[in-house]
């Protein structure tokens, strides 16, 4: 079959995002051997965060190996972490290898989605006047692309060339230039040491040291390549034995956090054995709980540390100058550029797009109000029938391969709009009861992780909940959404309404 042809009819699936998310539900649904679905994507290519974010250095910090599609191996990884534009391109090649690009609307975003109860369908806003219906809604719109932005006086007044790391301007010539990076996170870890030695002086403006262990990154052979090409079991193989790897730190981060000591003490030893000065390696000492904050892995930030042309800065930011940075203790460091390395708003779900479910229920908004977003398995939410997310609330992962929460997720999103393809249903709508008990089954859960060890991070939300990151297994949640249950939703269809009616 073709991929639907006229703009107005009606679809079996709008989906929301074209990065692995909206990517998978794509495949999920050609697999399932329909085509009337389409993909709206708000950028001019597919690719999501592998899009957006193409700073200097940027990688994934889980193996390529395991960052891929289980279905779409890949034996021609560069390097144990491939670069992010590596990472792009497989994406592009996942794309044309199941013929995606009939279904991909590129500059295409949607600002609002709205679910009419008489016809059953959703009203989708699309690039703010088109309108098109669809019976479900799947957002893989993302949490790693809309830029969270620092609140320094002045900052908007600094004349020299300042960007965030999602939006690094690629006109800009680090090379003999003083760059100030403000930030240690995942971002500012891999820019540092890939403009150190261009630029004339880095500046590192740190808030809160990470908690940083050694990548052992390196590339890989082409014995390797050749011997996964000829032997796809034995790429399959290595995968599983990365992820059971990987799997097992959940140990630590979900069950006994005591046992995240043992990361502490690695982490500490390679802080000792690789920055030389003291004062540095004092002032890189994290005060927290390992893991309580996102763990970074890196082969060469510490080195980079150990430059003389790489300053680090640990005086509060007072304010910004027109070509200079004025911290607390009064140091004026003028600067050529500015580059904010401050992370996203994880927390800000489903960034641009107003979902209105029944009874024009605010989906965010109701989210806002009672400080957390939930929803069942981060999938599906009470008050919204056919209504499904990709890397929804507290679907986050801190120790393993989010592409393995994603395969499980359309798995389960297929299991359900089976029931409207069959004509079980109109309409698929999660048990109001049904949420709730996962929702106090997830917060009894989250209090014994990591994660709520007392540090400030960008995991919780302003009250200090977690609504971001999964606390177990990926393998208790692979099971858990192995088959979507009826009895945890409500179906309504057109027989059993007018049957309510008479």
């Amino acid at each position: 079959m073709d991929a639907p042809s006229k703009e107005d009819e009606i679809l079996d699936v709008a989906i929301i995002g074209a990065g692995f998310g909206g990517l998978a539900m794509a495949i999920a649904l050609k697999n399932a051997g329909r085509t009337a679905f389409r993909v709206f994507e708000k950028a001019p290519d597919l690719g999501g965060t592998w899009l957006f974010n193409r700073y200097p250095g940027i990688a994934c910090d889980v193996p390529s190996f395991l960052y891929s599609f289980s279905f779409a191996q890949n034996a021609n990884w560069s390097r144990s972490y491939s670069p992010g534009n590596e990472i792009w391109r497989y994406m592009k090649t996942v794309a044309d290898d199941y013929s995606l690009h009939p279904y991909l609307r590129f500059n295409a975003p949607v600002s609002r989605t709205e679910y009419d109860e008489t016809k059953r369908l959703w009203r989708i806003t699309v690039s703010t006047s088109e309108i098109v219906y669809a019976r479900a809604v799947v957002t893989g719109t993302g949490a790693l692309h809309v830029p969270s932005q620092p609140d320094i006086k002045g900052l908007e007044d600094f004349a020299n060339p300042k960007f965030h790391s999602a939006e690094w301007d690629e006109r800009f010539d680090p090379c003999g230039t003083t760059v100030a990076v403000i930030g240690t996170g995942a971002s500012a870890i891999q820019i540092v040491p890939s403009i150190a030695g261009k630029a004339r002086q880095v500046y590192l403006f740190q808030r809160t040291p990470a908690w940083i262990v050694p990548r052992f990154d390196r590339s890989t052979s082409a014995v390797t390549k050749t011997l996964f090409r000829h032997m796809p079991l034995l790429q399959k193989l290595y995968r599983a034995f990365l992820y059971t790897h990987m799997e097992l730190r959940a140990v630590a981060f979900t069950v006994w956090p005591s046992l995240m000591k043992r990361l502490e003490k690695l982490a500490l030893a390679y802080l000792d054995a690789t920055v030389h000065d003291p004062d540095v390696r004092a002032a890189l000492t994290p005060n927290y709980t390992i893991g309580c904050k996102r763990v970074l892995v890196s082969d060469d930030f510490y080195p980079a540390m150990n430059r003389k042309d790489v300053a680090l800065v640990t005086a509060p930011i007072e304010r910004v100058g027109r070509d200079a940075i004025v911290t607390a203790d009064g140091m004026r460091r003028p600067v050529d550029a500015i580059v904010t390395a401050t992370g996203f708003r994880v927390t800000d779900w489903l960034p641009g797009v107003k979902v209105i479910g029944r009874a024009g229920r605010d989906l965010t908004a109701e989210w806002r109000r009672t400080g957390a977003a939930r929803a069942y398995y981060g999938i599906a939410a009470e008050g919204f029938p056919n209504f499904f997310m990709l890397l929804g609330p507290n679907t986050g992962l801190g120790h393993n391969s989010i592409i393995f929460m994603i395969e499980a997720q359309t798995r389960y999103i297929i299991h359900c709009l089976r029931w409207l393809w069959s004509g079980d249903a109109d309409s698929v709508e999660v048990r109001a009861d049904i949420q709730d008990t996962f929702t106090k089954w997830l917060n009894a859960r989250m209090k014994r992780t990591v994660w709520l060890t007392g540090c400030r991070s960008w995991y919780l939300n302003p009250d200090g909940t977690n609504s971001t990151i999964w606390p177990s297994f990926t393998l208790s949640y692979w099971w858990r959404t192995r088959a979507a249950r009826k009895g945890d939703f409500v179906l309504v269809s057109q027989e059993t309404s007018s049957r309510i009616a008479a």
